[in-house]
């Protein structure tokens, strides 16, 4: 059940960026939706991907496969699977599942989709750096067991505090213990932080739930919905951040 690299490790890279070690609050994120895209799910990414390349198939159908793929994942790959073979694995499975059968194809859809959120994680790491030097910053995910491995493939594994990978903890958003998991290991309480999520019924309920401020990343091309709370900051770029807590 790790967090983090070693302690040591984690302040030397923190000093060495010049992060806020002692800080008192924390920001914590949503890995896939959030940090790697402007408030679009890996499902809407990886469906449009597949609608580029000519596959018309009825959200009603795509769906339910690509869910089934995507839990098929959780808790099967080992920690050090990279970010590339993450997401080929589970392009392959929806491919597969459509009844696709062209390999060339889903190693062009897999890069895309890996080159697009690598180029949102880059964009996004200097607004995470100067956050980091105001507030310790953290990932609590619904992911497949290599959230760090993945996170070092995309550079920004220096800028957290702490990682919460939920295959790792056995635990998923919304349930209370995942974001408490991750305020217990910065020694925080949840009205010290605040949730930077995508999802409605995940990030924000679950953040909601705990006591946590939330502040919802919606795609601005997505259908207009309400906040889960009258009130709620909403943003449609993680860049707005930067009026809300810079």
């Amino acid at each position: 059940m790790a967090f983090v690299a070693t302690a040591s490790t984690q302040l030397t890279h923190a000093y060495a960026l010049g992060m806020d070690t002692t800080s008192n609050t924390a920001v914590l994120f949503d890995f896939g939706g959030t940090l790697d895209a402007d408030g679009l799910a890996w499902k809407e990414r990886v469906y449009r991907l597949f609608r580029d390349e000519g596959v018309a198939v009825e959200r009603a159908r795509f769906d339910p496969l690509f869910h089934a793929a995507d839990d098929a994942l959780v808790g099967t790959l080992s920690p050090t699977t990279s970010f590339d073979a993450t997401v080929a694995r589970l392009v392959a499975a929806v491919a597969a599942a459509l009844g696709l059968a062209d390999p060339r194809m889903t190693a062009r859809l897999a890069r895309r989709f890996v080159d697009d959120a690598l180029g949102h994680l880059g964009d996004n790491v200097p607004l995470l750096r100067r956050l980091a030097r105001r507030a310790r910053l953290g990932i609590v995910s619904n992911f497949y067991g290599n959230l760090a491995r993945v996170c070092e493939d995309a550079k920004i594994r220096p800028l957290f505090s702490v990682l919460v990978d939920s295959a790792a903890v056995g635990c998923a958003k919304p349930e209370p213990r995942i974001f408490l998991h991750a305020l217990a290991a910065l020694g925080l309480g949840p009205a010290d932080a605040t949730f930077v999520g995508d999802s409605l019924p995940r990030d924000m309920a679950g953040a909601r739930a705990v006591g946590m401020r939330h502040i919802w990343l919606v795609s601005e091309a997505a259908p207009a919905q309400d906040p889960c709370c009258r009130g709620d900051r909403v943003i449609h770029s993680l860049k707005d951040l930067e009026g809300l807590l810079l």
